[in-house]
């Protein structure tokens, strides 16, 4: 096998039902867009809240990575 190199990305994925679903937005939308998807890492996970302190949006940062082209 030929030596590789991949590049790494960082996205924010958001959803308003879970951290899983932020994350899989994060990914999918990074799958129409680039090839050869290798490695998604869950970075950071956070709340965004409202004036009220209530829950409107869960966050997911995502590192992904893909192989990189000649």
């Amino acid at each position: 096998m030929p030596d590789s190199v991949y590049k790494v990305i960082e996205l924010v994925g958001t959803s308003k039902e879970s951290w899983e679903k932020a994350a899989a937005a994060a990914v999918g939308r990074a799958g129409k867009s680039l090839r050869d998807l290798r490695v998604a890492e869950i970075v950071k996970l956070d709340l965004q809240l409202d004036a009220k302190g209530e829950i409107e949006a869960y966050r997911a940062k995502v590192n992904v990575s893909f192989k990189f082209e000649d």
